[in-house]
């Protein structure tokens, strides 16, 4: 679980099945081990709004306060094809 940490440290984008590809863990051992990490607190996943959901950055209930991201701070393109990320 330390190397699954150390990894997510860096603060790429990666899907489940790349991160059990770079540990050279199989899928299930990795969902494993993020669900536990969640669930006692140690990692946050990342969430992203979907693009069209618009709305201004100001009064903005998502950014700050850990829920999704508005359009305002998300980049022009999107986060398309992207992998999940887990906050430290």
């Amino acid at each position: 679980m330390n190397e699954l940490i150390s990894l997510l440290k860096d603060g790429k984008s990666r899907t489940i099945e790349m991160i059990a590809m770079e540990l050279n863990m199989p899928v299930e051992n990795v969902k494993r081990d993020i669900e536990f990490l969640e669930r006692f607190g140690q990692i946050k996943r990342v969430e992203f709004s979907n693009p069209g959901e618009q709305h201004s950055c100001e009064g903005c209930s998502g950014c700050g306060s850990g829920k999704k991201t508005c359009d305002g701070c998300m980049p022009k393109d999107g986060f398309q094809n992207m992998g999940v990320m887990w906050e430290l």
